[in-house]
C-alpha cells in the first residue's frame, strides 16, 4: 500500500512538473505568421505542384511551413530558408524562376514583346493617319493650252 501511494505521488509530481520542465527546456517560438506566409508563398508545394506552400492543404505543405517557422525562430532570414528548399528540391520548388540563364528569357521576353507591339501599332497608326491624301494636297493634271482657251471661251459665251 505504501509503495502504491509512493508511486502515485511520484506520478503526480512527474505529471505536474513534467510539462513545466519540458516547456522550460524548449525555446519560445515567437514567429510572425505573416513572415511564414510570405516565405511559404514563394515556394511550390511538392505534392500539389500548382499551389504554393502557403495555400496548399497537404500534409507535406504543413511540414514545410513548420520547417519555415522553426528556421525563422532560430534566426534564419527568408533568403536563407528559400535557399535551403532550393538545395533540397532544386530550382523547381520556386514559384517564380530566378532571372538568370535561360530563365532570364522568361523575364525579358514579355517586355520585348510589348515594346515591339507598341512600336508596330505606332507605325501603323502613323501610316494610317498620314497615308490618305487630302483634296487640297492633290495635284491637278496639266491642262493643254488649247483646252484651257476653249473652256474660257465657253464660260464667256454663257449668259
Amino acid at each position: 500500500m505504501r509503495t502504491l501511494r509512493a508511486l502515485m505521488q511520484i506520478g503526480l509530481i512527474v505529471g505536474i512538473l513534467g510539462p513545466l520542465l519540458g516547456h522550460a527546456q524548449q525555446p519560445a517560438l515567437h514567429v510572425n505568421e505573416r513572415e511564414v506566409y510570405e516565405v511559404a508563398a514563394q515556394l511550390r508545394c511538392v505534392v500539389c505542384q500548382n499551389l504554393s506552400v502557403a495555400d496548399s492543404p497537404s500534409e507535406m505543405a504543413n511540414q514545410m511551413r513548420a520547417i519555415i517557422r522553426e528556421r525563422l525562430a532560430t534566426g534564419d532570414r527568408p533568403p536563407q530558408i528559400i535557399e535551403y528548399f532550393v538545395e533540397k528540391y532544386g530550382e523547381w520548388v520556386l514559384l517564380s524562376p530566378r532571372p538568370r540563364g535561360f530563365t532570364l528569357l522568361v523575364w525579358v521576353a514579355p517586355f520585348v514583346a510589348v515594346t515591339l507591339g507598341l512600336a508596330l501599332v505606332a507605325v501603323r497608326l502613323r501610316r494610317w493617319t498620314r497615308g490618305r491624301p487630302t483634296r487640297a494636297s492633290m495635284t491637278r493634271p496639266a491642262i493643254e493650252a488649247s483646252m484651257s482657251e476653249r473652256i474660257r471661251r465657253e464660260l464667256e459665251t454663257e449668259p
